[in-house]
């Protein structure tokens, strides 16, 4: 099986001492972070937590820092794969948006395979489809099946009203063209990871409620979806203190929102945990780690979706803080083996 993740980038960044785009609290750890990691971290993932903290020390997400923050980001790209096509196009946007950048991957026109539409992550705020197509062709090669990922316009550029408006334009295209790019069109699944995965969730609210495109499945990676974590609503001590925490997630709501998150007046379309209804949404997967920012609201979300009928499957990996499906372990490998057999199940792939 190729392996669908970014553990080779990561291991050669750890093994060099290079400085990760991940980050820690700005405050120091309640405890001395070797004892708050043998306590709480998987065994597997204690090496890697001890030196991403030790990298990542002091430094802090604010907008005078984001300039350097996506340019290293984008350090951290996948190197792409020669054997899985791709394509760089043009699509027109959403009436009173502009055209939208999207990358389309593996396609085999002549075919009728199932797709992915993929958002990456990024906290909302950093990240580019450019940079996740390495990973989205292991992907597709391992799965036998096309995907597109879609440069979507940032925050605090562009709040989440422009963002939602470039995938679903993505979306629309992607079910339009099904043909041309030998995709079968009732198999489409959307995906993405932490922000990505915030993103997949309001695109699948949006198809359901627009009713033009529909939507198969939707894969949804320690999604970020409720902008009270952290800010109105605070985490148990131990949670949200490795790479992505609190002050992180403020940033990330307020510039993707326009506003400060966690209050009442915050814009249910921008949430997905804030939507009141989410009958009739596609089945989906849904992982996330104990130790993640985002784990009481993905846990609560698939609750939310199991209540109202939609299969829902949930993984909680004990000991797993965000993002750590990109350390080569073997608890990873066995999270990205079960959102692969989500996938294939979700889409109509046959298992291998």
């Amino acid at each position: 099986m190729t392996g669908f993740s970014r553990r080779r980038t990561i291991q050669g960044a750890l093994a060099s001492g290079a400085v990760l785009p991940l980050f820690r609290s700005e405050a120091v750890l309640a405890q001395p972070v070797d004892d708050y990691i043998a306590r709480y971290v998987h065994p597997e993932l204690r090496s890697a937590a001890r030196q991403f903290a030790a990298m990542t020390q002091g430094m802090m997400l604010t907008a005078e820092a984001l300039p350097q923050m996506r340019q290293g980001a984008s350090q951290m790209a996948r190197p792409r794969l020669a054997d899985v096509s791709v394509e760089k196009r043009e699509i027109p946007g959403g009436r009173g948006h502009p055209p939208v950048v999207i990358y389309v991957i593996n396609a085999k026109p002549g075919e009728a395979r199932p797709a992915i539409l993929h958002m990456h992550g990024g906290g909302y705020v950093m990240g580019s489809a450019q940079d996740s197509i390495g990973e989205v062709q292991a992907l597709c090669k391992t799965l036998g099946c096309a995907a597109v990922t879609v440069e979507y316009r940032l925050a605090p550029e562009t709040t989440y009203v422009g963002s939602l408006e470039d995938n679903y334009a993505a979306l629309k295209w992607l079910h339009g063209n099904a043909g041309t790019l030998g995709v079968d069109p009732g198999r489409i699944a959307v995906m993405g990871e932490s922000a990505g995965g915030g993103h997949a969730a309001l695109l699948a609210i949006a198809a359901r409620d627009r009713g033009e495109v529909p939507v198969a499945f939707q894969c949804l990676i320690y999604p970020m979806i409720d902008d009270r974590a952290g800010t109105s609503r605070r985490p148990p001590p131990h949670v949200g203190k490795l790479l992505w925490t609190p002050e992180r997630n403020r940033f990330g709501w307020r510039s993707f929102l326009g506003r400060e998150p966690g209050g009442p007046t915050v814009p249910t379309a921008g949430v997905p945990a804030r939507v009141a209804n989410v009958a009739g949404l596609p089945p989906a997967f849904i992982g996330v780690g104990s130790l993640d920012l985002f784990h009481d609201e993905d846990v609560d979300y698939a609750q939310r979706l199991n209540a109202a009928g939609v299969l829902a499957e949930l993984i909680v990996v004990p000991g797993a803080f965000h993002g750590f499906d990109m350390i080569p372990a073997r608890i990873s490998q066995w999270f990205t083996a079960a959102k692969l057999d989500a996938l294939r199940r979700g889409l109509g792939i046959a298992a291998v």
